[in-house]
This record gives structure tokens, sequence and C-alpha cells, in this order.
């Protein structure tokens, strides 16, 4: 059957590329986003500052328990925002360990120009490599130098360090691997944003000690701190390092992606597979008339979904590679990625990507024929003649089913508040309406032609009539392209404007909430105590430093990060308007915190309530609830006082001064800003739109995966209604044979498409308001999503166009050709 296979493929160019291109684009969509996924998975993060280490003690992880409805208990893992730190009196316990050779603590400097990271000289001596040149710091104004940033033993270099600028002589240059610089030992406790803590300890063992037992004596030490204890090819994972970050966005932006594209492809390869078999019935029916077995047939429609799947491999799997390696160098010049972060071939996302395809392409046909091969010979030619009946009960049914569960996930999005939790909730509620659109677009279709048979023939005259007729006669065979239709109105409509009312939100509300006219900033940050330096010069009112950060909370699935804010409340009101809706800001202290509201509602906390939640370091904290918000995604669903994350933050510096005051003050700020490594004085309404700039930079990446997703649901569209209007030459030859004019054809195909077109973009419209007014409302508590006027006559236009062009265009080219030519020929 394989022959035959592809011989009726040679002779059915139309339905075959059409599955073809479907097939080629979503090979070429997963083996793109498998190469990333691969490239993070198969990365392993070498030691560099540990390397001469056997065991690395570090702290970058916390679990927590959460029991589920059936009783069992499953552990949350997330890593830690801040990195993690280890008490550094564990360096002296494991000093005493026997088969310990040497400990140090590394105590981590942040340096905020030139962007690199401090650590003391005695960590050093763990990463396994010789001073390139010079000799050791000595002195507390000394540091040694990674090649990388340019300098030579003897020169100087300026370092902003805790928001404050030091001059430094280099007095040797090394090898790392990354942008660093070592401190005296002395020098870079002192300078350490975490006094009596350290971000990793080191372990070398003597050349006779039993490595495992002295492991588990570490363990045992350490553990009940919350620390890991990492060993061999895992002690990179205890260096906090860019391609680690890089390693995550991968694996968690491309496998994600990677999902929503299965979807497609299945409801795309599924369609079109469908519509090709369902306009094959004569041949097929035929096949059966001369005795070819169900097996037979099966076999055959297997053959041809394969053979499809296995050229659109060959094509879609080179592609994706190129693709691949172009959205790498995009991720590596926008910053999201390092540039030497390692990229894969392939190897694993292509086979898995093509086994995709046939395993997809090959149930679509055997689904697709289940209902020919499942007759008898004798009945096949009859089936052929008239439109098949009715879909059973059990499609109606899952379509109700399906169509509820939609409700339910749009409930659940609507009551969740957390940003996780909405989107994941909205995303399945997208894909439900669609599914269960799919399911019931024969009854959709039918009900719809039964409305449009009065208004069609007022419009179209006679050429209405015949599109009425034909929409009540072929309600289900039109289901395939309704479905596509609103696929593609739903996601263009939807998931490309969530992006637009995120930015927009996040803009209106830092604007909004800021009643400060001047913002105070630097590269390096400012130092911890700016705020009340500010406060002293003359004509200021107000100063608010503001650090930003985030802390793990609860969530309905585990433990999550969120966005938090820690604000020096001195004047905090005259600065900050977070909208509050219940308590007072003017409460907020060290030991108390404040929540947005959609974070107070999907923890479940109160006004008066303990908080439990950890810091960003790992810290578990118990807090006092004083004050509920609304602002929350222009300031984060969490802000606390700077006394309760100091020493639990990576870094000491504020991020900006929140500056209240009056003309007369504008010369004062800018003396003391000029007295600051890159210090700028802004206006708030330039602070603005500054975020609006980042954040439409650091979106990036979500509107090109979103990009691909509506691109690709639009070619899946065309493809379906072209393969439709080309299936269609024997209707339109016995039209015109028995009397019909071209220009009435093609005014009853414009009449059909009207109806058609009204029918999606009305279903389609419905689902994306649903769906992106659920998100809208769960994050920022407003049931009313932004749509921009462009964007929206961008997606309708779009979907009136593509439905135009790729149904008026086939029927043109059908009227080319002498109807006699067509009236014999096949379906």
């Amino acid at each position: 059957m394989t022959g035959l296979a592809a011989r009726l493929l040679r002779h059915r160019a139309g339905p075959a590329v059409a599955t073809l291109l479907a097939l080629v684009a979503g090979v070429m969509i997963l083996v793109a986003m498998g190469t990333l996924v691969e490239s993070g998975l198969r990365w392993h993060p070498e030691p560099r500052l540990w390397a001469a280490a056997d065991l690395v003690v570090a702290h970058r992880t916390v679990s927590h328990q959460v029991r589920e409805f059936d009783g069992d208990t499953t552990t949350s893992t997330v890593g830690l925002p801040e990195g993690g730190s280890v008490d550094a009196a564990l360096v002296q316990r494991l000093r005493r360990l026997p088969g310990v050779a040497a400990v140090t603590g590394d105590d981590r400097v942040p340096v905020g120009a030139p962007a690199a990271v401090g650590h003391g000289w005695g960590t050093y001596a763990f990463a396994g490599q010789p001073v390139t040149t010079g000799v050791a710091p000595r002195a507390d104004d000394e540091v040694a130098a990674d090649a990388r940033l340019g300098v030579s033993p003897g020169d100087r270099i300026d370092l902003v360090v805790g928001g404050v600028g030091r001059s430094y002589r280099v007095s040797a240059t090394v090898d790392t691997g990354t942008a660093s610089v070592f401190f005296t030992d002395a020098q870079a406790a002192r300078l350490s944003a975490q006094p009596g803590r350290v971000d990793a300890i080191g372990v070398r063992l003597t050349p006779d000690a039993d490595h495992d037992a002295v492991a588990d004596a570490v363990r045992r030490i350490v553990s009940p701190t919350g620390a890991t204890t990492y060993v061999g090819a895992d002690r990179g994972k205890a260096e906090q390092s860019a391609h680690l970050a890089a390693q995550g966005l991968l694996v968690t932006a491309g496998s994600a992606f990677g999902g929503y594209v299965v979807l497609l492809i299945v409801f795309v390869v599924a369609g079109t597979i469908g519509l090709s078999v369902r306009h094959r019935r004569r041949d097929l029916a035929l096949l059966r008339a001369i005795a070819a077995t169900p097996g037979q047939v099966r076999r055959m429609l297997l053959a041809e979904a394969a053979l499809l799947a296995l050229v659109a491999a060959a094509f879609g799997g080179p592609a994706g590679l190129l693709a691949a390696r172009w959205v790498h160098g995009e991720l590596v010049d926008r910053g999201f990625v390092p540039a030497d972060f390692p990229m894969t071939g392939g190897l694993l996302a292509v086979p898995a990507a093509a086994g995709t395809a046939v395993l997809v392409a090959v149930l679509a046909a055997l689904l697709a024929g289940r209902r020919v091969t499942a007759i008898r010979p004798v009945e096949a030619l009859g089936e052929i003649a008239v439109e098949p009946r009715r879909p059973g009960r059990a499609r109606l049914v899952a379509g109700g089913l399906t169509l509820a569960g939609a409700g339910s996930s749009g409930a659940f999005t609507i009551g969740s508040t957390g940003s996780t939790g909405a989107l994941a909730g909205a995303a399945g509620m997208l894909y439900l309406f669609v599914v269960a659109v799919a399911l019931l677009a024969p009854w959709i279709n039918r009900y719809a032609a039964r409305l449009l048979t009065p208004v069609l023939p007022r419009l179209w005259g006679v050429s209405g009539h015949l599109a009425a007729a034909n929409l009540r006669a072929n309600a289900q065979g039109t289901a395939t392209v309704l479905t596509a239709l609103v696929l593609s109105v739903g996601l263009g409509g939807s998931v490309w404007f969530l992006q637009t009312n995120l930015e927009r939100q996040t803009v209106a509300q830092s604007g909004a909430g800021t009643r400060a006219e001047r913002v105070l900033t630097a590269p390096g940050g400012l130092p911890a105590d700016a705020a009340g330096q500010v406060r002293e010069l003359p004509g200021v009112r107000a100063a608010t430093g503001v650090r930003r950060t985030q802390v793990v909370v609860r969530s309905l699935d585990g433990i999550a990060p969120v966005d938090a804010q820690a604000v020096d409340p001195v004047g905090l009101t005259d600065t900050l308007d977070l909208d509050v809706r219940e308590g007072d800001l003017a409460d907020l202290v060290v030991g108390t915190v404040a929540l947005s509201a959609t974070q107070a509602s999907a923890s479940g906390w109160q006004v008066g309530d303990r908080a439990d939640l950890w810091l960003g370091d790992g810290t578990p904290v118990t807090l006092r609830v004083v004050a509920v918000y609304d602002r929350g995604l222009g300031f984060g669903d969490v802000t606390l006082a700077t006394g309760t994350v100091t020493g639990h933050t990576a870094e000491v510096t504020a991020d900006e001064i929140l500056v209240r005051a009056g003309p007369d003050a504008d010369a004062a700020l800018a003396a003391w800003s000029a007295g600051h490594p890159g210090g700028q004085v802004r206006d708030a309404a330039t602070r603005t739109r500054l975020i609006g700039t980042d954040l439409a930079l650091g979106a990036w990446l979500n509107r090109l995966l979103i990009g691909v997703l509506v691109g690709y649901a639009a070619l899946a569209a065309a493809t379906t209604m072209v393969l439709a209007a080309l299936a269609r030459r024997r209707e339109v030859a016995l039209l015109r044979l028995v009397g019909v004019t071209p220009r009435q054809v093609r005014r009853m195909v414009h009449a059909e498409q009207a109806g058609l077109l009204g029918s999606a973009v009305l279903i389609g419209a419905t689902i994306a308001a649903l769906t992106l007014g659920a998100i809208v409302g769960a994050l920022t508590g407003s049931p009313i999503p932004y749509v921009p006027p462009l964007g929206a006559v961008a997606v309708l236009g779009g979907a009136t166009l593509l439905a135009l062009a790729t149904t008026v265009w086939p029927i043109r080219r059908l009227l080319r050709v002498p109807p006699i030519d067509h009236i014999g020929l096949k379906e």
C-alpha cells in the first residue's frame, strides 16, 4: 500500500502540499525550540572559581512540601532569587573534620562598574589557576583583576562597590574565565553585602581521605541549615553565573512554547488531513467496493501521512536548525544569553520533532479514515453521494464537557491572582475553548446557517440563496474551516494583546503611583544610606530609597518567587502612592510587610495576619501584614522595609531614590548626584518612559514566540481554506453547467465566506475577550482589557483578507477551466 499511497500523493498535489506546508512549518518551529531546550539540558556548568575544590557548600534553592488533594505530598523547589548564602561559622566547623585539607568561605562582593564580581584572595586558591602576572594583593587598596577587565599589574582600576567609587592598584592579573576581581580577605569581608555569611564554602580534601565519608559528614553538618553539598561535576551549579540563568531561560521558554506548538500542530494537521480524507470519499469508497479491506485502506492512509511527515522532517529539520541559530544570535545580541553559551546541533531535537510530526500525522489519518473503512463495501459508494450523517452524540457530549471545562478554567483564572497562575489558567482556557469549537463546529455551522438564510439572499440575491443552501447542506464539511478561523482570531486577539496589556498597566501604575518629582540613579547603584543624605539637602521634602528584590511565597502548586521592593519607610507616603485599599503604609517597619491585592488574595492573607515567606537569600521570616494595595504591577507584589532585607540581598545598594522637592533643590540634587559615579537626576516622566522601554526590551522574546504562534495559526487557516476551496471543482462545474454564471459563483463564494467569517470572528473575538479579560482582571483587577485600535484592525482585517484571499483566488482559478473538464473528475 505504500507504493499506491505514493502514486496517489502525486495525483493529489493540492491536499498533499497543504498538509506538507503545515508539517514543515511545525517541524521547523519544533526543531528550533527543541534545539534551545536541548542546548540548555545538555550544557553542564563547569566549575571555574571552585575548579580545585573537592566539595562546595552553597544554598541555591529552597524547598517546600505541599499536600495534594488526595493526601499525597509533593516537594516544590525553586532557585533563590538572591543566590542564597551560608553561615560563615560553618567554615570553622568543616575545617575540623578529619580528611579536610583546606576550607575557605567566599565573601562575594558585587561590583557595579565595571560589571564584575569580587572575592577574597583566599578563594582564588580553589580556582586551580596560577597567577598570570604580578603578586597577590596585600593591602586593602590592592586587587588582583581578571585579564578580561583589560588592566595590567601597576595600573589603577576604579571600582564602584556598594554605590561608592573606589580606586585600587592592580597587583596581579589572573584568568578565571569571568570578569572578577580579588580583594584581600579582610577587605572582601568588610565589603560583603552579607556580614557574617558567605556566598559558598569550598572544601579541599587530603589525598588519603575517603571522599564519600567526608562528603557525608559535610552533609550532616550543613543540611540542617538548608545548604546543599555539591560534589564532582555538580560543583559548577554552586557558582552563580549568567550561563546558569541562560540555561533556565532556554529550557523554560523552549519547552513551554514547544508544548503550545505541539497543540497547534495537532489542531492544524488533524484538520488538514481530515479535510483531505473527507474530500476523497469517492476514491476510498471505490477501493472498498472493489474488495479493498478496511486494513488496506487504513494502511494506505497511514502510509500517505507518514510519507508527508518524513518529507516535512527532511525540509523542516534543517530550516529549524537555521532558525535556532538566528534565535540564539538575537538572544545574545539582546543580552538574554552569554555569547559563549554553547548551542547544540539538534541531535535530539530533530528526531524528536520528526517523530512528533509522524505520530500526529498518522493518528490524524487513522481518525479521519475511520468512517469509510468501517462501513460495508456495498454501502461505501452510497455514503459519498450525500452529506455524511450528523456527528454522533458522543461528539456533542465531548464538546459540551470541553466548553464547561473552558468556563471552569476561566473562573479559576479570574479567581487566581498570581501572574503565573493567571497565565497558566488563561492558556488552558484558550485551548479548551478552541477544542470545544472544533467539536461543536457542525452544530455551530448549522445554527449559523439558519440565522443567515434570510439575510444572505437580501444582500447577494440568487447567489445568496445558493450560499445559504451550501452552508446548510455542508455544515459538517466546513467545521474545519470554522475551527481554523476561530483559532487564528482567538490567538491573535488574546495572546498577542496580553503583553501590551501587561506593559501598559505596569507603566500606568508606575506613573500614577509615583508622587516624587525627581529620581536619582547611578549605573552601579547608590549607597544604602543615600536616602538619608538626600533628605538633608536644602529644598528636599522627602526621599525614599528603593531596592528591588524578590521573595518566595507559597502558591497553589507549591512555592514561587514574586517581585518585591524594599523601601525606606521614612516619608514613604510622600513619594509613593500604592493605592492602598486596606491598612496603612505608615505602619511599614522592620518585621512587617505590605502586599498587592493579587498576592494577598492568592496567599489568603489579610491586614493583621502573619505572613510566612522566604527572603531572597532563603531566610524564612514571619511578617505582619500592615497594608494591601492595588498597584502590584507597577511596584511589585510585596513591599518591605529596607531593614527587613538588610543582609539578605546580594547587593546593599539602592536602585533609585525617589525625591519630593521643589525647584530650589535642583542645584543641590545635581551637586550630590555628581559626587557619585554615573549619578543622574531624572524627572518622574522620564523614569516612567524608561520603564516602558525596559519592559519592551525584556518582552522581546515573548513577542517573538507569540508572533510565531499567531503566524502558524494563520498559515494553518490559509492552507485549510485553500484546500477546501480547491476541492469544490465538481460543485463549481455542475453549477456552471446548469446555468449559473461565473459572476454568480463568485458572489456565492463571497456570501459563504461572509457567513463563515462572521461566525468565526464573533466566536474568536468572544474567546479572545474572555481569555484576555480573565488575565487582565486577575493581574490588575480591571475586567476590561485594553485593545489597541490598530491591533484590532490588524486582527480582524487580517482574518478577513486571509479568508477572502485563500478562497476567492482558488475559485477564480477553477472558473478559468471549462466546466466540462471538471465535471467528471474526482472530488
